[in-house]
C-alpha cells in the first residue's frame, strides 16, 4: 500500500491540475466581498471543512440525501470551529455526522460481513501532534471514529501507569471493550443494520450460494471475479472522510468504513491502517505547508483489474495582506477531490461561508471507472485581523 504522507509531494501538480480542468471555485469568486466582512471576525475563530460521502456510484434518485449529509457534515465542523475547537475535534465532529446517516457506507448502515455482522473501521490524525487513532472491524459502536478520537486524546496524555504505552490502534472485542470503559456507549450490531444494508446482504448471499453450486475450475474463478466485481463495484459506496484546517493553521483528517460487503469477520481494511486511510501534517520549518489527505476505496488490493478509489486533499499555508490601518492575517486554502468511480458526493464550507456547498462529481460520460480519473478543486482564504 502507498503511504500518505507521499502525497505531500504531488499536492502542487494536482492543484495546478484541478485549476487547469475547473473553473474558479466559488469560494474565491465571492473572496472580494468576504474580505470586508471578515475585519469584525474574531482572531482564532475560523476555519475550512472538506468532506466525502463515499467514492462508489451515487443514483440520482438519492442525490439529495448524498449532499444532504455532507451539508450537515460541514455544518457540524464549522460550527465546532467558530466555538474555539482545534482542527482535530471538527474534524471528528464531521464524521459522526457521516457515520449517522442510513446512506453512506459507514457506522449506521454499514455492509454487514459473511456473518451478517457489522464490523467498521476509523481513524483520525492530528496534523498538529502528529498523533493518531485508529480502530478496526469493531462492532457494536455506532459512532467508530468516536473510538479512534478518544484513543488519540488519551495517548496524548503521556504513559500510563507502571510506565505503560497507551494504545492508538485497537481491533475487535478488545476496541469495543474499551470504548465501552471510557464512557462511549455500545450500539447493538441489529440496530445498526438499515433495509438497504440488510437486502444488499441477502442479494449477495444467494449470489454466494448460486456461486458454490457451480463446478470448480475456470468457470468457478470467473464467477467469482464476477461477483467480486458486483460487491465491490459501481454499486458500492464506501469509505466516508473528512479533512479539516483551524484558523490557528492546524490541520487534521478523519476517515470511517464499514469495509467491503461480504468481507471475511475480523478483517481490517485501509481505513484503519496507519498512512492509508487518512493523513495530516501541520507545515514545519522545512516546510511551509500543512496537508491533510482523507481516501476512499480500495484502489491497491491485489488481483484488482480496476482502480476504484477516491480522495480529499487539503493543502494550506499562511499569508498576510498589508492594509492602510491594519494587518490581515489568514490561510491560503487549496483543496480538491479526485475519484476513479462513477462518481463521488462532497460537500465543503468556510467559517465565512453561511451554508456549506455540495457537488457530486462524476465521471465524463463515456469513461470507464476505474480506467478514468475525475478532479476538481477550488481556492478559499481564511482571514482574521491581526490585533
Amino acid at each position: 500500500m502507498i503511504g500518505l504522507s507521499s502525497y505531500a509531494g504531488v499536492m502542487e501538480s494536482l492543484i495546478n491540475s484541478a485549476e487547469e480542468q475547473q473553473p474558479s471555485s466559488p469560494l474565491d469568486k465571492s473572496w472580494s466581498n468576504k474580505q470586508e466582512s471578515s475585519k469584525n471576525q474574531k482572531p482564532g475563530v475560523g476555519g475550512f471543512v472538506l468532506v466525502h460521502a463515499g467514492a462508489g456510484y451515487h443514483s440520482e434518485s438519492k442525490a439529495k440525501e448524498y449532499k444532504h449529509v455532507c451539508k450537515r457534515a460541514c455544518q457540524r465542523a464549522v460550527d465546532r470551529l467558530k466555538a474555539g475547537a482545534l482542527a482535530v475535534e471538527a474534524v471528528a465532529a464531521a464524521l459522526v455526522e457521516l457515520e449517522d446517516s442510513p446512506f453512506t457506507n459507514a457506522g449506521m448502515g454499514s455492509n454487514l460481513n459473511l456473518s451478517g455482522q457489522i464490523e467498521c473501521d476509523a481513524s483520525i490524525m492530528d496534523g498538529k501532534s502528529l498523533h493518531y487513532g485508529a480502530v478496526g472491524a469493531i462492532s457494536g459502536i455506532k459512532n467508530p471514529v468516536l473510538v479512534a478520537n478518544r484513543l488519540l486524546n488519551e495517548a496524548q496524555k503521556g504513559k500510563l501507569s507502571a510506565g505503560r504505552i497507551p494504545p492508538c490502534f485497537l481491533v475487535g472485542r478488545g476496541a469495543h471493550d474499551w470504548a465501552v470503559s471510557h464512557g462511549i456507549p455500545p450500539c447493538p450490531s441489529e440496530k445498526m443494520a438499515t433495509k438497504f444494508s440488510l437486502s444488499a446482504y441477502k442479494r449477495n448471499k444467494r449470489k454466494m450460494e448460486l456461486a458454490e453450486k457451480m463446478d470448480t475450475g475456470h468457470n468457478q474463478t470467473k464467477k467469482r471475479r464476477q461477483s467480486s466485481e458486483n460487491e465491490n463495484g459501481s454499486g458500492c459506496l464506501d469509505t466516508v472522510g473528512a479533512v479539516v484546517v483551524d484558523l490557528e493553521g492546524n490541520v487534521a483528517a478523519a476517515v470511517s468504513s464499514g469495509g467491503l460487503a461480504m468481507k471475511h469477520p475480523g478483517r481490517v481494511g485501509q481505513a484503519a491502517h496507519y498512512g492509508c486511510g487518512c493523513w495530516a501534517e501541520n507545515a514545519c520549518n522545512m516546510n511551509p505547508y500543512s496537508t491533510a489527505v482523507s481516501t476512499s476505496g480500495s484502489p491497491f488490493l491485489a488481483s484488482e483489474d480496476r482502480v476504484l478509489g477516491g480522495v480529499i486533499v487539503l493543502r494550506c499555508c499562511r499569508c498576510v495582506e498589508a492594509q492602510p490601518s491594519q494587518n490581515i492575517q489568514g490561510i491560503l486554502v487549496e483543496f480538491l477531490w479526485s475519484h476513479t468511480t462513477e462518481s463521488m458526493c462532497v460537500g465543503y464550507m468556510s467559517a465565512q461561508d453561511s451554508k456549506a456547498k455540495t457537488h457530486i462529481s462524476r465521471l465524463p460520460p463515456g469513461t470507464v471507472p476505474g480506467q478514468s480519473l475525475a478532479i476538481e478543486g477550488g481556492v478559499c482564504r481564511l482571514m482574521s485581523v491581526a490585533e
